[in-house]
């Protein structure tokens, strides 16, 4: 205050004693004791940490919750060469034609690989490339039999 007194004015202030006496004796009070401010304070930092500590376990728990009912979600898929799958068809498009599919073709399963990574077969077109395991399932179908019924 008395610095600004100074910038503002040009000239020093000199506070009546009584006056002094009194703002020594506020600042006295805020500040208080040193050795019972830190303790203070060390008891408060130690306080936060023990917060952080039950906010990291309880995050810690609730990832190993989620991930557990993540991993229950998935199914497990074993492929084997010579196994018919279809592909799914993951380039989305923003109207596609009504009762298109998603699935591709039946493919020829070649070879299967580590890490989920499969090696697939066209019979048409001859031709081989490896996938994600996780766009494929299992082609149950086979030859069907198809009858006709005449209508007399």
């Amino acid at each position: 205050m008395l610095i600004r007194y100074q910038l503002i004015y040009g000239k020093s202030c000199h506070l009546p004693d009584e006056l002094e006496h009194k703002t020594y004796w506020a600042l006295k009070l805020v500040n208080l004791d040193p050795k019972v401010v830190g303790e203070k304070r060390k008891i408060q930092l130690h306080e936060h940490e023990e917060m952080t500590f039950n906010a990291y376990q309880s995050s810690k728990l609730y990832k190993k919750c989620v991930k557990a009912y993540h991993d229950k979600k998935i199914l497990k898929r074993n492929f084997h060469p010579g196994q018919s799958v279809l592909l799914f068809n993951y380039n989305f498009r923003l109207f596609p034609r009504k009762l298109k599919s998603k699935w591709s073709n039946p493919f020829l399963v070649k070879e299967v690989k580590s890490y989920g990574v499969v090696e697939l077969e066209d019979l048409e077109l001859h031709k081989n490339w490896v996938v994600n395991a996780q766009r494929l399932k299992p082609y149950l179908g086979g030859d069907i039999e198809r009858f006709t019924t005449v209508i007399k």
